[in-house]
Parts: C-alpha cells; sequence; structure tokens
C-alpha cells in the first residue's frame, strides 16, 4: 500500500498500524529470515517494548556475507546502468512508503515526525544523485615515460561490512550504503540494536528493488557486529557512531589477521562560534538548527554542542537562546505537534542528566531546560532542552560529547584564545563561524581543526561535499567523490610501446 503525507493518524493509532502484528525480518541472500534468536526493541515516547526483532548471531553473518559474496561478481558486471536501475527502483519504493517509514522511525528512534519525514526525503534524493556522482569517476592516463602508456583502473572490493547509528536509522540505512553498492560492491548491513525497526523495513524494499544478495540486512548488538568486522571475506567495514566503538572496529579489524580498510564516522564536540558583529537572533535560530534539537533530540555527532559567544553579545545570546528552546514543544515523537521527541533510551536518558548534574556541580549555571517537561508520557525518556552558561573550557560538559540536548555556552574576549578552545578537544567533525565580515570568516574557518566547517549557517550538508573529521572525529570522507572511491581498490597499468621506427618494420613497411 503506498502512504501519502495526507495520511495521518492519530498518535494512539500509530503504533497499532505500523508495529502491532507485524513481523520484522532479516534480508540473507534475497529471503525475509527471522533467524534462531529474538530481542525487544522499545518505544522511546512511552518505555513500552514494541515488538520482537531479530538478533543475528555469527551464524547468521556467515551467512549474509557468503550471500553478498556470491552475488557480488553479477553486481559488478550489470555495469552502472544496471546498478543505477535498481537505485531508481529503491528510491521509487522510498517514495511510495513516505509516510509509513517516517511515523515508523518516529515510533522506533523517538525522533519528531515531522523531521523524519524530511529524512526520508533526503534519502530519496541521495539514492537519485549518488548514480550521477559515481560517472565522475573515471581513470587516468599519466604521462610517465615516453615509450610507454601509464594509465589507471579500478575495482570494488567485494563484500562491504557497513555498520549505522541509532540518531538517523532510517537515513543511514536507506543511504550509507549506496556510494558501495553504486561501485559494485555487495553489502551487509548493520544497524544499531536500539532502533532496529526502520532498517528491517527497509530490507522489504531492498528485496524488491535489488538483485538476490546485493544488500543483505542483519540485525544484533556487539556479538553480531564483531562478526561481521572480523569476517575474512569482508575486506571494507564503514562505521557510524561513538568513538568506543570505532576503536573497537579498528582493533578488532587489525586483530582479525587480514588487512581491512575501515572507515569511521565519529562523535563530536563541535563549536560555534559568535562574532560581536553578527545578527544575533540569525545565530540564535543557528544555534537550534545546529544542534539538531527539532531532527534527533541533539544527538548528533555534527550537533554545534559548544557556542563560544562573544562577552559583547553573549548575555543577550544566552537570553535569546533559553526562551528560543523553551518554545520547543517536547511531545510523543509521533504526534504532530511534536518539535522534539524523548531521547533513545532510558541509558541515554541517564546519560543526559548526569551530565548536566555534573555541569551545574562544576559551576555552570543552568539557564534554560533540562527537566521533565509536562503533558507526555510518564516512561517516555524525556527532557527539556538544556541551556548552560558559565561554561568552563576544562569543564567535563565543554570537553565530552554528551550526545543530547544540551547547549554549553562559553564567554570569550580574546580570539587567539577563543581559537585555542575552539581546537582544545580531542573531537574535529564540524564547526560553525558567525560574522559578517567576511575577511574573518575565512580566517576563522581556516583556523578551526573541523573537517567541516559552516560560515553564517549550520547543520545543513551539501551532498558531493567531503564530510569527515579529524582527531577522533574519525577517518575518510563521505557524501562525495572522494567516499566513492573509498570503496575500490586502484590498478595502475603500464604498457612498453615500441618505436614508431619498430612499428614500421614490422608492418614490412
Amino acid at each position: 500500500m503506498t502512504d501519502t503525507v495526507d495520511d495521518v493518524l492519530p498518535a494512539s493509532d500509530a503504533v497499532d498500524r505500523y508495529v502491532t502484528g507485524r513481523e520484522f525480518r532479516m534480508l540473507i541472500g534475497g529471503e525475509l529470515v527471522t533467524g534462531d534468536r529474538a530481542t525487544e526493541t522499545v518505544d522511546p515516547s512511552t518505555g513500552a517494548v514494541l515488538t520482537q526483532v531479530p538478533e543475528a548471531g555469527p551464524a547468521d553473518v556467515g551467512r549474509a556475507v557468503a550471500a553478498a559474496e556470491a552475488a557480488q561478481p553479477g553486481w559488478h558486471a550489470a555495469g552502472h546502468d544496471g546498478r543505477a536501475a535498481a537505485f531508481g527502483r529503491f528510491a521509487q519504493l522510498l517514495e511510495d512508503h513516505l509516510e509509513e517509514l517516517a511515523v515508523l522511525e518516529a515510533i522506533d528512534s523517538g525522533n519528531p515526525v515531522r523531521a523524519m519525514r524530511g529524512d526520508v526525503g533526503i534519502s530519496v534524493a541521495y539514492v537519485r544523485g549518488w548514480p550521477g556522482l559515481a560517472q565522475q569517476m573515471g581513470g587516468q592516463v599519466i604521462p610517465a615515460s615516453r615509450d610507454g602508456l601509464h594509465y589507471t583502473t579500478s575495482s570494488p572490493y567485494g563484500v562491504v561490512g557497513r555498520i549505522t547509528a541509532f540518531n538517523h536509522p532510517l537515513m543511514f540505512a536507506a543511504t550509507r550504503p549506496l556510494p558501495a553498492l553504486i561501485t559494485g560492491n555487495t553489502v551487509v548491513l548493520k544497524p544499531s540494536p536500539q532502533t532496529p525497526l526502520t532498517t528491517l523495513r527497509l530490507a522489504e524494499l531492498f528485496a524488491e528493488a535489488f538483485p538476490p544478495g546485493v544488500v543483505n540486512v542483519v540485525t544484533g548488538g556487539a556479538e553480531a557486529g564483531d562478526a561481521l568486522v572480523t569476517h575474512p571475506t569482508v575486506k571494507r567495514i564503514a562505521f557510524t557512531g561513538s568513538v568506543p566503538v570505532g576503536l573497537l572496529i579498528q582493533r578488532r579489524a587489525a586483530e582479525s589477521g587480514r588487512v581491512k580498510n575501515v572507515s569511521l564516522e565519529l562523535g563530536g564536540k563541535n563549536a560555534m562560534v559568535v562574532f560581536p558583529d553578527t545578527d544575533v537572533a540569525a545565530a540564535v535560530e543557528g544555534a537550534v538548527d545546529g544542534m539538531n534539537l527539532t531532527v534527533c533530540q541533539g544527538q548528533s555527532c555534527g550537533s554545534n554542542s559548544r557556542i563560544l559567544v562573544h562577552r559583547a553579545v553573549h548575555d543577550e545570546f544566552v537570553a535569546a537562546l533559553a526562551e528560543r528552546v523553551s518554545r520547543l514543544r517536547v511531545r510523543t515523537a509521533y504526534e504532530e505537534t511534536a518539535d522534539m521527541g524523548p531521547v533513545v533510551s532510558a541509558a541515554q536518558l541517564a546519560r543526559v542528566t548526569g551530565f548536566l548534574d555534573r555541569a551545574v556541580s562544576d559551576g555552570a549555571t543552568l539557564v534554560a531546560g533540562g527537566d521533565r517537561p509536562t503533558g507526555v508520557p510518564r516512561e517516555g525518556y524525556f527532557v527539556n532542552p538544556a541551556v548552560l552558561s558559565g561554561v568552563q573550557p576544562g569543564m567535563e560538559v565543554a570537553q565530552d560529547e554528551v550526545f543530547g540536548p544540551v547547549v554549553s555556552v562559553l564567554a570569550w574576549d580574546d580570539y587567539d584564545e577563543m581559537v585555542r578552545v575552539a581546537n582544545g578537544v580531542e573531537f574535529g567533525l564540524t564547526a560553525s563561524v558567525w560574522t559578517s565580515d567576511l575577511d574573518l570568516a575565512h580566517r576563522t574557518a581556516a583556523a578551526l581543526d573541523a573537517g567541516y566547517v559552516w560560515v553564517n549557517d549550520s547543520s545543513r550538508h551539501y551532498f558531493g561535499t567531503p564530510f569527515g573529521g579529524t582527531k577522533n572525529s574519525g577517518t575518510g570522507r563521505e557524501e562525495s567523490v572522494e567516499e566513492l572511491w573509498s570503496y575500490v581498490e586502484q590498478k595502475a597499468v603500464h604498457v612498453r610501446l615500441r618505436s614508431s621506427a619498430s612499428v614500421l618494420t614490422h608492418r614490412g613497411w
């Protein structure tokens, strides 16, 4: 059945329509399977168990890898046009099921349903965008010698393991395998165990759009992830998630006994720098957008969770930001009125409130939020977005990633000291600069140690530009031609040519 954006259900009916009575299955070799074990997944808005989902073990992962390995030669042989045709089918299926996918995402992740419609739309754009970007991947002819032809070709790795995070589970599951697929690899995809439902629903759509074995979906926790990372057939691994897990994946890949190519998109403690000449109202809106509060409750590696505001506009900015976030409606995620939903789990809620308690103990001032909103389900994982002022650079809340709706504001006077503070964390994913002085904007963008920098903008990704971080924020770049190249191995071919005289003699001329 095709859903439309106008096909909106009351929140009380959403779970019954999209979850209750439905069987969620993994995809292995073109078949939808349950596996031998199951685990529960929970609705963050209510704390109630939603349903059971498969819990893959090493044997399930092994079958998925074997299916991907068997399908890969045929998928590569289909060529760019054949692969692009499958992408077109998948994009149409996403559009056809937009409302179902958005509501299911809100139910399982806690992200507000209006924003999740946007995530489905972004996913469609990426599915349609990758084939065109892949056509830019040409080889090179290199003038390395006078008497030779020197050129490069590339070939896919084979089977790629793709592990995704809980904050955008549908968008990541729909889009993160795409650069590997369009370059001729096959994929085994494993979502976060906290948010498996939309990925398992996508498994059904993958089965419709792609040949059997090209995309395989397994769900489970650390055991399944480790089996995928260490499998000898999987030479290429890509992970989105936390720094500790990223470090573990690097280590386990190295311990597997096989050389593997590992890319990691990890955490961030990102700086937003506000200069005194900026439009304060615009910067406040940028701060709210940049925190991704109305998309995933600030549970984003790219969120600008440290705001460095010049003292000349500091008090004005803090007051305006506190007032702005206090107007956000925190509700059950699949209610149309929700600006912001719950965080993903009880453990995540405890993490957020723990950071807030310790920040206040360290001397920060809680200017807004941090308490439980009214009118929400009692067992849901809700917290009002919090603004902290008086934060000092060495405080835990200024150094460590909260991964939740907590904004820390730091005042500054000296430019060089501000840059030192902005760069004085172990992360380097994103940053944003707010000023009307173009020279100052470029100078500061160059000085900030981050892989993705906005000027008078925040949060938005621009397809085709390389996204990724420095330091502990990861390795590799995504959403760009650079990511496509990371899924192929290059080969250089050298041909020694005979001189023109010898060619004429050989032909009897």
